[in-house]
């Protein structure tokens, strides 16, 4: 049933700009990567008078930016289009291959001890930076490698137990989630090995500067004022100069750890890099830490659903962000990233703890919850490529993302 404060809209009677929450049918069945999406293109709206007769938009979630009219929207054609086209056929896969060696049951023990070592040794060089200290090169490697292998050995186990956490209030533990996602990116696009301990150190020490900022302003819940925001700025190069007095690291890392932050179209910070001046490695790095602020709880994110930081990023690509890069990341964790808590049309609670690669819009969900907000337990496992019934005329699919404060897991619960 469609939410009441959405729109019921023929598919004849679509605008441009108009955000497109639901549809008359279920999701996994249409071509559309995500549920959620600013109607931007003629190909958009092919698509959906091939699948649908009504969709239901939400008025609040309108783009005003988008011309409303009939007709190729302002995206699909002209130099932009041009621009992301360009984008996509850049090369930006590897040829390394990586075979999933275990499956999330048999890899989670393994990646739990690797997660929680992990957060032991940010912990301790987070205390070291604020005491004044240089960083411990050998730790931070030490770290590196454990996520590094256990994600090879399959991504999903670590990037469940990312979501699943709850953060703490250290400024650097959401480093490990990041450290994760840029592993399993690397690891998606098939980079070599020695690419993907970089992208792990990278997630892990890029913020490093944030523990040399004032204190509250990057725990601040308010909006932060033009010149608080100047100064949240500086953590960039607060971390570079940290990783240049660390002996024992990559060398081209403080570099690197430089360009979360830059925008392709070269409104980023600090140095407003544009472009293919951005190597694909800080591509990797702002995409990937965009996702992890937009769906951290406050104060250090936004808490959105992982669809919806998906669809941003989406929006946003050929623009902000490298349109191939982000297209291949939404590709890599999915419709319904890892970890994501989601709504049957049974109307039970569940998490998603593993893609099936063939269809992406069918990934295994452990059920936690009934229709009336009961524990399940023990917990129920659906494979939804393999069409498990909700009853005999209709098979179980996902009806929507929500909030993963929605239901609460302890990780050591899940297989262990």
């Amino acid at each position: 049933m469609p939410n009441p404060t959405l729109k019921e809209v023929p598919v004849d009677m679509l605008q441009f700009g108009m955000f497109v929450a639901e549809l008359d049918r279920p999701w996994t069945e249409t071509p559309f990567m995500f549920q959620g999406f600013v109607l931007r293109t003629e190909q958009q709206l092919v698509a959906l008078r091939k699948y649908c007769k009504r969709v239901y938009v939400d008025p609040e979630k309108r783009d005003t930016t988008i011309e409303a009219k009939a007709g190729p929207a302002p995206s699909a054609r002209g130099p932009e289009s041009e621009a992301v086209r360009a984008q996509l056929k850049e090369k930006i896969r590897g040829q390394a291959v990586y075979a999933v060696r275990a499956t999330v049951e048999e890899e989670l023990p393994r990646a739990q001890k690797a997660f929680t070592q992990s957060r032991d040794v940010v912990q301790t060089l987070s205390q070291g930076v604020r005491a004044g200290k240089v960083l411990d090169a050998q730790r931070a490697k030490v770290a590196v490698t454990d996520i590094t292998t256990s994600v090879v050995r399959n991504p999903d186990a670590m990037m469940l137990l990312a979501k699943m956490r709850e953060k703490s209030a250290e400024t650097l533990d959401r480093s490990v989630n990041v450290s994760v996602y840029m592993t399993a990116f690397g690891r998606f696009l098939q980079l070599p090995q020695n690419r993907l301990e970089i992208l792990s150190m990278m997630g892990l020490l890029q913020d490093s500067g944030m523990l040399k900022l004032p204190v509250g302003v990057a725990e601040k819940r308010s909006k932060l004022t033009a010149e608080e925001t100047e100064v949240f700025k500086t953590h960039v190069s607060h971390s570079v100069e940290i990783l240049s007095k660390t002996t024992g690291l990559p060398a081209d890392l403080p570099a690197l750890a430089s360009l979360h932050h830059e925008r392709y179209d070269g409104s980023g910070y600090p140095r407003g890099l544009k472009g293919n001046a951005i190597p694909l490695l800080g591509s990797i790095a702002a995409i990937v830490d965009t996702f992890d602020t937009l769906t951290a709880p406050p104060p250090y994110g936004e808490h959105l659903s992982p669809s919806a930081a998906l669809s941003f990023l989406f929006q946003n690509r050929g623009t902000k962000f490298h349109a191939g890069a982000v297209e291949q990341f939404i590709q890599c964790v999915g419709a319904f990233p890892v970890g994501s808590v989601v709504e049957l049309n049974s109307g039970e609670i569940g998490v998603v703890v593993a893609q099936n690669m063939v269809r992406r819009l069918q990934p295994r969900v452990m059920v936690v919850q009934d229709e009336k907000g009961n524990p399940v337990i023990p917990y129920k496992m659906l494979d939804l490529m393999t069409e498990p019934k909700v009853s005999p005329n209709e098979v179980y699919r996902i009806r929507r993302t929500l909030e993963s404060d929605k239901v609460r897991i302890d990780p050591k619960e899940l297989f262990l």
